[in-house]
Parts: C-alpha cells; sequence; structure tokens
C-alpha cells in the first residue's frame, strides 16, 4: 500500500490552528514550558500564513500583469490615503489616471 504525504495544512488551517493557540496562551494558565512551546509554534504558523500570503499576491500580479488589465497597488494603501496623497512634485495627483482606478475597483476587482 503507498505511504500518504504528511502534506502542510492551507492557509485557512493554519490561520484556525494559530487561533487555537493564540486562545490557549491569553488564557495564561499554561506552565512556562508549554506557553513557550506553543508560542514557538504560533510563530511557525504566522510564518507560513505570511508567505502563503506573500505567494499568493505574486500569483494574482502575475496574472493581472500578463493580462495587462490594472497596475500595481501595494495591498496596504487605502483609497482615501491615495487620494488624499500627494504626488512626488508635492502637488496632488488630480489625473484621469485616478478616474480609471475607481473604474477598475468598482467592478469588484481587486487594486494591485
Amino acid at each position: 500500500m503507498a505511504k500518504m504525504k504528511k502534506t502542510e495544512p492551507g492557509f485557512e488551517g493554519s490561520m484556525q490552528e494559530l487561533e487555537k493557540i493564540v486562545g490557549q496562551l491569553e488564557t495564561g494558565e499554561l506552565p512556562l514550558e508549554e506557553a513557550l512551546e506553543l508560542f514557538e509554534q504560533g510563530i511557525g504558523l504566522a510564518r507560513r500564513c505570511q508567505l502563503q500570503l506573500e505567494d499568493a499576491e505574486r500569483k494574482v500580479e502575475l496574472l493581472l500583469r500578463e493580462r495587462g488589465e490594472i497596475k500595481a497597488v501595494p495591498f496596504s494603501s487605502q483609497k482615501s490615503v491615495q487620494n488624499d496623497s500627494p504626488n512626488n512634485n508635492g502637488d496632488h495627483d488630480d489625473s484621469e489616471d485616478d478616474d480609471e482606478e475607481e473604474d477598475e475597483n468598482s467592478d469588484g476587482s481587486v487594486p494591485f
């Protein structure tokens, strides 16, 4: 009989496990050694989730770039911050690109 490979949990599974660990640590009732062990596991899960998110971001950006649909905008950018932030000259950028971004986002697409 073929042996089953041990696969890492997906993003959602890792997040659920991380939430469980955080809940256990927040009780404050664990012995120090057990708390440290759980903390170490939590750090590993958090890193795994971060890598999975970065990988997904790269894939989506690549797909959008291949189709030439949307210019890249960092995930951390917020629309209100973008509209109020000055461009490189210190002036507000009132170009037509802002209108295009609003159209692209209003159709449900993810800003990249």
